[in-house]
């Protein structure tokens, strides 16, 4: 395991250039504190999780140190807004610190975000806020813990600055992981300033770097955009079918790389409602929860137009053409898995339509039907979920439907039954009203229910002794909280 001064930089994005980026040292916050730390992130980088309680660790990810060979640099991006151009944009309260390898050879950018006020800021103050900064770091973790794709996030610094938002807060730093910070945004950003020569620099830097098998195809950047939709409805397929929203499907926060990326007011289904919308500013549920999937495809739309300097555009379209079919097919699957059948059969579509209906108009549980769903046999656990719905005929009339269709799905014992759907079925997910549990601790100095929180949902299948209360239903005044973009 490496100490903090024994991580290998490899700055190849800052190496692109100052028409990329432009080099600004964070802010240092006052007072650094740890609020809470991932070993698993930081395992990434072959760092020893000790190293987490050190002082210079707060002061590294506070602002107050840097390391020799990091090379902040803010990135200048553009991308559509809740559907409208804005021509620049970039990163406004965030620095790539810079690329960091480990000894398995992985890149990984280190992105601290709250460093403060960077070219970009456009009237902002640079700064994120304790509350925002949480929820971010235990939303990349969580997902990751589901094995929904995203960035990571390595710790959250806390501090005595004081910060104006709707109320005076307190400033935080999350210091946040991927292989990648480029956006869909960055393509945009050169094609609409008509900068071919940096378009094609950006579009060889992502090729070499983050898709190389497509340099053996008759048409590497092509082969490239149809990786680039085959993973993004892949990860939508996956926020569906585990009642993820997003909350802002911005072009800017769409990652290159397919992976969940720049969390606002994100926020899981705590009742199935296809229609919630959880950003309480998308006033006309632009990103509401059914309307991701439509979303995602106009997104990689936008990237398709800035792309159509180096790709035809009858072939942008049909590669565009993939992404609904492999949504669906990525979808089915999961949900499938999710009601513990192994086979396909043609009628599965309805199957899952049919249930998901009748939990919107009873307002079910999402995550919890689903894992009680395996806790026993088919017959048992309908028989016992049954109370959950306000339509007994329609569930009845379901229940039917589906406990025919387990039992033509071949015979297993219950407890491969249980085993097989606790694996694909979370009984812990990150609820909002837990997140501001947390939250409303740590604004109080008192930061071990974050750390508990996290600790619960990097385990999500697993049933962990004495942690009941996270697997509740929400209580009434934690449904429906109002998220905004504020941070």
């Amino acid at each position: 395991m490496k100490a903090l001064d024994e991580l290998t930089f490899d700055n190849r994005f800052a190496r692109l250039g100052d028409a990329f980026s432009t080099h600004v040292l964070p802010e240092p916050l006052d007072a650094p504190r740890l609020v809470v730390a991932s070993e698993a992130a930081m395992a990434l980088l072959d760092l020893d999780p000790a190293v987490a309680e050190t002082p210079v660790f707060a002061e590294l990810f506070g602002g107050h140190k840097l390391w020799a060979e990091a090379e902040p640099r803010a990135m200048i991006y553009s991308g559509h807004q809740f559907g409208g151009y804005t021509p620049q944009l970039g990163d406004g309260r965030g620095l790539l610190l810079g690329e960091v390898y480990n000894q398995a050879g992985e890149h990984w950018d280190l992105h601290l975000k709250g460093a403060g006020m960077t070219p970009y800021s456009r009237m902002g103050d640079g700064r994120a806020v304790l509350r925002s900064s949480i929820r971010e770091f235990l939303a990349s973790e969580a997902l990751h813990a589901l094995g929904i794709p995203s960035s990571r996030a390595l710790c959250v610094i806390g501090s005595d600055t004081p910060v104006w938002r709707e109320k005076q807060e307190r400033g935080a730093m999350v210091l946040r992981m991927a292989h990648s910070h480029i956006r869909f945004g960055h393509f945009e950003y050169f094609y609409y300033t008509k900068k071919p020569e940096q378009q094609a620099q950006l579009a060889e830097h992502v090729l070499n770097l983050h898709y190389p098998e497509c340099r053996e195809q008759p048409e590497p950047y092509l082969a490239m955009f149809r990786e680039i939709v085959e993973r993004n409805a892949e990860l939508i397929a996956k926020w569906q079918a585990y009642g993820f929203c997003h909350g802002v499907m911005n072009t800017d926060n769409m990652s290159i790389l397919g992976i969940t990326f720049d969390f606002g007011p994100f926020a899981f289904l705590d009742d199935f409602d296809a229609h919630f919308i959880c950003n309480h500013s998308d006033h006309e549920g632009r990103y509401s929860f059914s309307n991701q999937v439509p979303i995602g495809q106009w997104n990689l739309s936008a990237l398709a137009q800035a792309l159509t300097p180096f790709i035809s555009v009858d072939a942008l379209k049909e590669a565009l053409g993939l992404y609904l079919p492999l949504y669906q097919a990525n979808y089915l699957d999961l949900m499938r898995r999710r009601l513990g059948l192994t086979i396909a059969e043609d009628d599965d579509q309805q199957l899952v339509e049919r249930l998901l209906k009748l939990m919107q108009n009873s307002g079910v549980d999402y995550t919890l039907f689903f894992r009680r769903l395996g806790d026993e046999s088919a017959a048992l656990a309908v028989a016992r979920l049954r109370d959950d719905f306000v339509d007994l005929a329609g569930f009845d009339a379901w229940a039917e439907q589906y406990k025919a269709r387990v039992e033509r799905d071949g015979e297993f014992s219950q407890e491969q039954r249980r085993a097989r759907m606790h694996a694909v079925n979370p009984l812990y997910i990150l609820r909002n009203y837990l997140a501001q549990n947390a939250i409303v601790a740590a604004e109080s100095g008192d930061y071990s229910e974050v750390r508990r929180l996290h600790a619960v949902l990097s385990k999500p299948f697993e049933e962990q002794a004495g942690m009941g209360q996270y697997a509740q239903r929400p209580p009434d005044w934690g449904k429906h909280l109002e998220i905004s973009c504020s941070s």
